[in-house]
């Protein structure tokens, strides 16, 4: 199954990814726009709602390559579906996965929140 990169031989220990531009769309969702977030953009961190099947190397490939930044870190996490009811009956709400993207000092991503 192809993921939709290559792996660059510049570096050996640790490759870097070259993602295709309709990849990188479907790694990052949406920045989510929180006040938690928006605190975190104070110190340059940026939060994003990302693919199930992404990996932290793929979202940080994805933010360099379309915001044009450099990514010092990624952290994820998984945000677990609610239940809820419909029509009494009970339902499940999808997981969704969270990436947390610290960003070298001096850079920022405008996502429309933070300073």
């Amino acid at each position: 199954m192809s993921r939709g990169y290559m792996l660059s031989k510049r570096n050996k220990s640790k490759p870097n990814l070259v993602l295709s531009g309709e990849r990188a769309f479907e790694i990052l969702r949406r920045p989510i726009i929180t006040e938690k977030a928006s605190l975190a953009a104070v110190n340059g961190q940026y939060v994003f709602q990302v693919a199930m099947d992404a990996t932290k190397a793929e979202v940080k490939a994805a933010v360099e390559q379309m915001f044009s930044v450099d990514v010092k870190a990624v952290n994820t996490s998984i945000v677990k579906g609610k239940t809820k009811r419909f029509r009494g009956r009970l339902g499940q709400r999808s997981n969704t996965k969270k990436a947390y993207v610290s960003l070298a000092a001096g850079q920022q991503i405008d996502t429309g929140i933070g300073a």
